[in-house]
């Protein structure tokens, strides 16, 4: 189907709109009426633009204010409407988005409401224009879809449909389903946005949270399949007011806006997209550093092994267990310290993971690649973290682990076998978003990687509202954190972090405080308001107090992990799940935020 997106959607002048538009592939736009007045651009010059770009005038919007009012109001509102269709004219748009009106001047006369509304498409179809009613979910006596189709249909014009909103229809909660009771030829325009599910005044909802499909939990393309099979044929278009798109790149938001539209179709079973791979765990973190000392000194002490050295870059294998962690010295910035530049992800088809990827949108990441070294493609995330697909040791499938070179476990700095300190594989990586990417990154990974994101959590920090959402593959066997922190310049980075799984916490925690490992240490009125909460047996508690170590549970099990001092961006989680404990001790992160800060004070 056809693709639009209103210009009140994106940031920027009327003609970078346009450009940002054309440029993410979308076949038309809506033009929001406060962007054209704002232009210096007259409608004849934002006709030919649009037509140089590709690009369809869809619909003009809105015109608001109109039916069901005394005569002197009724006469004021169709001479603002004539002057609306020359602008129109100029502009080569045949659609006119009348909203439900929330005027005082409304009278509640379903009656009088559709005799406007006949009168205003007899004036609009001697301009060759339509009009296409819409019900604000605020509508001073229409705020539903339903209602609005009555009275459309009892206006019996041609030239008078319906515009169906997903948000103003979702917000109300009303059912959807009776869409399909409405003639296809009679809805002339379909406008599509999610929102996060808020307890909120709607019209502020409306105004300031809408998002893209795929980005909130409003059921969008529930909506659109019956949207379809009621015979709409018309284009699906994006309507997004949101404070965080309007202040953000438009030619990036464009293409987030197209990939939510791709992935709402193939949701909706209106179209095929390259089968979604879902990766089935980590194959390696990888960590940039110019100086690697304290980076390999903590991986050393955390039990990690070097084992391998690249055949052609500057870049060290450690594991332990099924962990890798991969520290590369090129491109790094010495000032920030080590960060976590790129994550490996294991993969039962790399190829159709990236075709998945590529359709999507999603940039492939430009590599320097040596003529014997085994093919690994990588995208770049929303934050810019390289996501590689990989199979590791796989039998008949090159493996990326076949790049390095066996190095002696016994060198400066690592371990052998026994001096490891039980960790057996990576649990979760946790990567900090830019404020202005976070819902885009949400819809990236449930998209392009197949996980399913849980709600978003606020949770307190000492400079303000920590923001996280996590999202997972089945059974947990891949679990990414995306945070936003509040806090003060650089301070945010301190979210990204690895976290490694163990068998046995309080044996790894004691193997660990052996060998010297530098751990977050966590205040004593933790511990008094822990056995207050749960109840945990003293000694219990005692052992959890004496090795920094947090605790949470749920119906399902139990969760225990404690972290290490942050070297760089970078610190280190160590978990334990028991049961079915699925998530990540959110509960915790105030004090373990605290902490940080404090232990970043001191270090100054």
């Amino acid at each position: 189907m056809r693709k639009s997106i209103a210009t009140v959607s994106l940031s920027g002048s009327l003609s970078e709109k346009l450009t940002a538009v054309a440029a993410a592939g979308f076949d038309g736009v809506e033009i929001f009426e406060n962007d054209l007045i704002a232009s210096p651009l007259t409608p004849e010059d934002v006709r030919a633009r649009a037509a140089d770009l590709g690009l369809a005038i869809d619909l003009y919007q809105p015109f608001r204010d109109f039916e069901a009012v005394p005569d002197e109001v009724l006469d004021q509102n169709l001479r603002r409407a004539e002057s609306k269709f020359e602008v129109m004219e100029r502009l080569g748009a045949d659609t006119l988005l009348v909203c439900s009106s929330v005027s005082p001047d409304a009278v509640d006369d379903d009656g009088l409401a559709a005799e406007h509304l006949n009168l205003l498409a007899g004036r609009a179809r001697e301009h060759g224009i339509r009009i296409a009613y819409e019900a604000l979910a605020w509508g001073r006596h229409i705020s539903t879809y339903d209602h609005a189709w009555r009275v459309v249909e009892a206006a019996d014009h041609p030239a008078l449909g319906t515009c169906l909103d997903s948000f103003h229809i979702l917000s109300r909660a009303s059912d959807p389903r009776g869409i399909e009771e409405i003639p296809g030829e009679k809805i002339f325009f379909l406008q599509l946005a999610d929102a996060p599910l808020m307890a909120m005044d709607v019209l502020q909802w409306s105004r300031h949270y809408r998002c893209f499909p795929g980005q909130g939990g409003l059921d969008v393309a529930g909506l659109l399949a019956h949207t379809v099979r009621a015979g709409y044929r018309g284009p699906l278009s994006l309507e997004v007011f949101n404070d965080v798109f309007r202040q953000a790149d438009a030619g990036r938001t464009a293409v987030d806006a197209m990939r939510s539209l791709l992935a709402l179709e193939e949701s909706a079973g209106l179209a095929a997209l390259p089968e979604t791979v879902v990766p089935s765990g980590f194959a390696f973190a990888e960590l940039t550093a110019a100086d690697t000392e304290p980076l390999t000194g903590m991986l050393g002490s955390l039990g990690f092994a070097r084992t391998g050295r690249h055949r052609g870059k500057p870049v060290e294998l450690w594991e332990q267990g099924e962990a890798r962690v991969l520290v590369n010295t090129s491109g790094s910035d010495r000032r920030s310290g080590p960060s976590l530049a790129a994550v490996g992800l294991e993969s039962a088809d790399p190829d159709a993971a990236v075709r998945r990827a590529e359709t999507l949108l999603a940039p492939v990441v430009p590599r320097r690649r040596g003529a014997d070294d085994v093919p690994l493609d990588a995208v770049a995330a929303p934050d810019g973290t390289e996501l590689f697909f990989c199979r590791t040791g796989r039998s008949g499938h090159p493996s990326w682990t076949d790049d390095f070179t066996p190095v002696a476990a016994r060198t400066a700095g690592t371990a052998d076998d026994g001096d490891r300190a039980g960790v057996t594989g990576i649990d979760h990586v946790a990567l900090p978003q830019p404020w202005h990417h976070f819902d885009e990154a949400a819809l990236f990974y449930r998209s392009v990687l197949g996980l399913k994101p849980d709600e978003s959590q606020d949770l307190a920090d000492p400079y303000g509202l920590f923001r996280s959402r996590a999202v997972a593959g089945p059974g947990g066997t891949l679990r990414i954190a995306l945070n936003v922190a509040p806090s003060p310049e650089g301070e945010a980075t301190r979210s990204q972090h690895i976290a490694l799984a163990t068998d046995d916490i309080v044996a790894t925690a004691r193997r660990l405080r052996g060998r010297g490992t530098a751990v977050l240490p966590i205040p004593a009125n933790y511990y008094d308001d822990l056995g207050a909460r749960y109840g945990l047996p003293a000694e219990r508690l005692g052992v959890l107090r004496e090795l920094d170590i947090l605790y949470d549970r749920d119906g399902s099990g139990e969760f225990f992990h404690f972290y290490t001092v942050t070297v760089g961006r970078v610190f280190f989680e160590v978990v334990q799940r028991t049961g079915g404990y699925g998530g990540y001790g959110a509960r915790n992160a105030t004090v373990r935020l605290a902490a940080q800060h404090t232990a970043q004070l001191g270090a100054v």
